[in-house]
């Protein structure tokens, strides 16, 4: 079973465990387990670069991004296909690194793959949110506390991204 189904699996049991309504999710993740709840829901979100803040003395680090609606997809054949604003939001960070990724290139859009955890020898957690295109964004943080949050309201899509089976 490839990794997109097995996090869409835990996501809606999470789901139904909390009876959650998913028209505008606010997820909150301070587990390994619970960020890759959060990175299943981001799977194929779309980032503009121009949209992407290092708060370094909040230390705060926070993306927006389009995401694909995947719990509205897997309710029904006939759903029309959605995406929505949210806002990615990881704090008490402590560093920032990226690879393959221009700051200079406003225009530039980043197709969200996963977020990666692991927890170093200083306890500290490094988080790698990577994207199409070998570009990465490496989170420090000194605990997981990460917060996926829509804004607004969904609108339709005519694309529904498309994965090859391996």
């Amino acid at each position: 079973m490839n990794t997109l189904k097995k996090n869409l699996k835990i996501v809606k049991q999470k789901l139904k465990e909390f009876k959650m309504d998913t028209k505008n999710l606010k997820l909150i993740a301070r587990t390994e387990d619970d960020l890759k709840v959060v990175s299943a829901h981001l799977q194929d979100a779309i980032g503009n670069v121009a949209e992407i803040a290092n708060l370094k003395k909040n230390k705060i680090f926070l993306m927006q991004l389009n995401r694909f609606m995947w719990e509205d997809v897997e309710k029904g054949v006939f759903r029309k296909n959605k995406r929505i604003r949210t806002v990615l939001k990881f704090d008490n960070v402590i560093k920032v690194h990226s690879k393959n990724i221009n700051r200079l290139k406003k225009d530039k859009f980043l197709d969200f793959l996963t977020i990666e955890t692991n927890l170093m020898p200083d306890n500290n957690y490094e988080m790698n949110i990577v994207f199409s295109g070998d570009s990465v964004i490496k989170v420090i943080s000194e605990v997981i506390e990460v917060t996926l949050d829509d804004q607004g309201e969904s609108w339709d899509t005519k694309n529904k991204p498309k994965h090859k089976v391996i």
